[in-house]
Protein backbone atom coordinates (compact mmCIF):
# COMPACT_ATOMS: atom_id res chain seq x y z
CA UNK A 1 0.00 0.00 0.00
CA UNK A 2 0.96 3.52 -0.41
CA UNK A 3 -0.45 7.11 -0.41
CA UNK A 4 -2.03 6.68 -3.41
CA UNK A 5 -3.59 3.47 -2.60
CA UNK A 6 -4.67 3.74 0.93
CA UNK A 7 -7.54 5.37 0.29
CA UNK A 8 -9.92 3.43 -2.20
CA UNK A 9 -11.21 5.15 -5.67
CA UNK A 10 -14.52 6.33 -5.96
CA UNK A 11 -17.31 4.74 -8.04
CA UNK A 12 -16.78 5.66 -11.59
CA UNK A 13 -20.59 7.30 -11.46
CA UNK A 14 -19.26 9.20 -8.39
CA UNK A 15 -16.03 10.13 -10.02
CA UNK A 16 -17.87 11.15 -12.71
CA UNK A 17 -20.16 13.59 -10.82
CA UNK A 18 -17.23 15.52 -8.92
CA UNK A 19 -15.44 16.16 -12.24
CA UNK A 20 -18.79 17.39 -13.90
CA UNK A 21 -19.31 19.57 -10.91
CA UNK A 22 -15.36 21.13 -11.42
CA UNK A 23 -16.22 21.67 -14.86
CA UNK A 24 -19.06 23.65 -14.35
CA UNK A 25 -17.31 26.24 -11.79
CA UNK A 26 -13.90 26.15 -13.77
CA UNK A 27 -12.47 26.12 -16.75
CA UNK A 28 -8.50 26.69 -17.87
CA UNK A 29 -6.60 29.29 -19.82
CA UNK A 30 -5.98 27.21 -23.06
CA UNK A 31 -10.14 26.88 -23.37
CA UNK A 32 -10.56 30.44 -22.68
CA UNK A 33 -8.16 31.17 -25.27
CA UNK A 34 -9.73 29.47 -27.80
CA UNK A 35 -12.82 30.68 -26.68
CA UNK A 36 -11.50 34.12 -27.06
CA UNK A 37 -9.84 33.22 -30.46
CA UNK A 38 -12.98 32.06 -32.00
CA UNK A 39 -15.14 35.48 -32.13
CA UNK A 40 -18.08 35.08 -29.80
CA UNK A 41 -17.31 33.75 -26.49
CA UNK A 42 -20.19 33.17 -25.03
CA UNK A 43 -18.96 35.28 -21.89
CA UNK A 44 -17.67 38.48 -20.45
CA UNK A 45 -13.71 37.70 -19.46
CA UNK A 46 -13.39 39.94 -16.04
CA UNK A 47 -10.15 40.72 -14.74
CA UNK A 48 -10.68 41.15 -10.83
CA UNK A 49 -7.25 43.05 -9.88
CA UNK A 50 -6.99 46.40 -9.14
CA UNK A 51 -6.81 49.07 -12.32
CA UNK A 52 -3.30 49.90 -12.29
CA UNK A 53 -2.40 45.76 -12.66
CA UNK A 54 -4.85 45.61 -15.05
CA UNK A 55 -3.42 48.43 -17.01
CA UNK A 56 0.06 47.23 -16.82
CA UNK A 57 -0.95 43.75 -18.30
CA UNK A 58 -4.01 41.84 -18.85
CA UNK A 59 -5.50 39.24 -21.15
CA UNK A 60 -6.67 40.11 -24.05
CA UNK A 61 -10.65 40.94 -24.09
CA UNK A 62 -10.90 40.94 -20.81
CA UNK A 63 -12.81 44.06 -18.94
CA UNK A 64 -11.52 45.42 -15.44
CA UNK A 65 -14.01 44.91 -12.69
CA UNK A 66 -12.14 44.26 -9.22
CA UNK A 67 -13.93 42.42 -7.28
CA UNK A 68 -14.88 45.08 -4.59
CA UNK A 69 -16.61 46.94 -7.22
CA UNK A 70 -19.33 44.39 -8.53
CA UNK A 71 -22.68 45.11 -7.38
CA UNK A 72 -25.96 44.87 -8.45
CA UNK A 73 -26.27 48.04 -10.32
CA UNK A 74 -22.58 47.67 -11.91
CA UNK A 75 -23.85 43.98 -12.90
CA UNK A 76 -26.75 45.58 -14.32
CA UNK A 77 -24.87 46.52 -17.19
CA UNK A 78 -24.77 43.09 -18.64
CA UNK A 79 -28.01 41.03 -19.79
CA UNK A 80 -28.92 38.66 -16.86
CA UNK A 81 -27.80 35.23 -17.63
CA UNK A 82 -24.63 36.55 -18.96
CA UNK A 83 -21.63 33.99 -18.33
CA UNK A 84 -18.77 35.68 -16.26
CA UNK A 85 -15.14 34.11 -16.04
CA UNK A 86 -13.18 35.60 -13.65
CA UNK A 87 -9.63 35.74 -13.02
CA UNK A 88 -6.71 37.46 -11.03
CA UNK A 89 -2.84 37.06 -10.47
CA UNK A 90 -2.46 33.19 -10.10
CA UNK A 91 -2.92 30.38 -7.79
CA UNK A 92 -1.52 32.61 -4.80
CA UNK A 93 -4.57 35.09 -5.35
CA UNK A 94 -7.52 34.55 -4.01
CA UNK A 95 -9.34 37.53 -6.13
CA UNK A 96 -10.93 35.42 -8.35
CA UNK A 97 -12.37 33.35 -5.84
CA UNK A 98 -13.58 36.26 -3.86
CA UNK A 99 -14.94 37.77 -7.33
CA UNK A 100 -17.00 34.57 -8.11
CA UNK A 101 -18.74 34.04 -4.59
CA UNK A 102 -19.55 37.73 -4.98
CA UNK A 103 -21.13 37.31 -8.81
CA UNK A 104 -23.14 33.91 -7.56
CA UNK A 105 -24.46 35.91 -4.04
CA UNK A 106 -25.84 38.64 -7.14
CA UNK A 107 -27.35 35.50 -8.98
CA UNK A 108 -25.22 35.57 -11.87
CA UNK A 109 -23.37 32.52 -13.72
CA UNK A 110 -19.47 32.47 -13.12
CA UNK A 111 -16.68 29.96 -13.64
CA UNK A 112 -13.02 30.67 -12.36
CA UNK A 113 -9.96 30.44 -14.81
CA UNK A 114 -7.65 28.47 -13.11
CA UNK A 115 -3.94 29.67 -13.09
CA UNK A 116 -4.57 32.93 -13.56
CA UNK A 117 -2.32 35.64 -15.17
CA UNK A 118 0.71 33.13 -13.94
CA UNK A 119 -1.18 29.89 -16.00
CA UNK A 120 -1.49 32.03 -18.89
CA UNK A 121 1.80 33.18 -19.06
CA UNK A 122 2.50 29.10 -18.69
CA UNK A 123 0.81 28.67 -21.41
CA UNK A 124 2.58 31.10 -23.05
CA UNK A 125 -0.32 33.31 -24.47
CA UNK A 126 0.11 36.98 -24.52
CA UNK A 127 -1.21 40.07 -22.71
CA UNK A 128 -2.49 43.09 -23.42
CA UNK A 129 -1.96 46.81 -21.51
CA UNK A 130 -4.18 49.46 -21.57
Amino acid sequence: MNAVTDIAFAASAEAEAHFARRLSLETDCADVNAAMSGGAPGFVLLDVRGPAAFAKAHLPGAANLPHGQMTEARMAEWPEGTLFVVYCAGPHCNGADRAGRRLARLGRPVKLMLGGMTGWADEGFGFAAS
